[in-house]
């Protein structure tokens, strides 16, 4: 007997809605960051609009399953999310809809996940492992902004010395052609 699961996961982020939008969405970006998804890739068109298809390879520890998704419920970039075609696994549906709320200082992101699970025996150890898989997912992605703002701060400091090097550099030798005799 299918039993079903509905929960959500929120996490404040400091990034703009559209780069998470972007993140979350664009299969070739997420397999960058989630540890969840080994592949992803759009079959098809390679737009990321309502009706696209992607398919999706899980992890090895999630049992290396895979399914075809289809976009539905995009609305750039405040809302997206996709839902599986066919029954996959132990799951008989399963759908993953992402919300960006911008807010002061970042950006509000709620991950949905809705599913069926097809034997009320495994019940148990699927939700643990599509709770546990949302919060990472939330968690990474946290990691992966904060280490792209952190590499942007690192080149922007690495630039402004380098400036401030050159500036000192050329004022020293502009300090010598004063002094040089006549």
């Amino acid at each position: 007997m299918s039993q079903t699961l509905s929960f959500k996961d929120t996490i404040v982020i400091r990034a703009r809605p559209d780069v998470l939008f972007r993140l979350t969405l664009d299969p070739k970006r997420r397999t960058r960051w989630d540890p969840n998804i080994r592949l992803a890739s759009y079959v098809g068109d390679e737009k990321l609009i309502s009706g696209s298809l992607v398919k999706i390879k899980l992890e090895r520890r999630l049992l290396g399953l895979s399914y075809t998704a289809k976009y539905g419920q995009i609305q750039a970039p405040f809302r997206g999310g996709w839902e599986a075609l066919k029954p996959f696994g132990p799951l008989e549906r399963y759908t993953q809809g992402w919300v960006f709320k911008n807010i002061p200082g970042g950006t509000e992101v709620t991950l949905s996940t809705n599913a069926t699970i097809r034997y009320k025996f495994i019940e148990k150890q699927i939700e643990a492992q599509l709770r546990n898989m949302s919060g990472r997912t939330l968690i990474e992605l946290q990691r992966a902004v904060d280490q792209q703002g952190a590499q942007l701060m690192e080149d922007t400091a690495k630039q402004y010395q380098d400036r401030m090097r050159a500036e000192k550099e050329a004022a020293k030798r502009k300090g010598k052609r004063q002094r040089a005799p006549k």
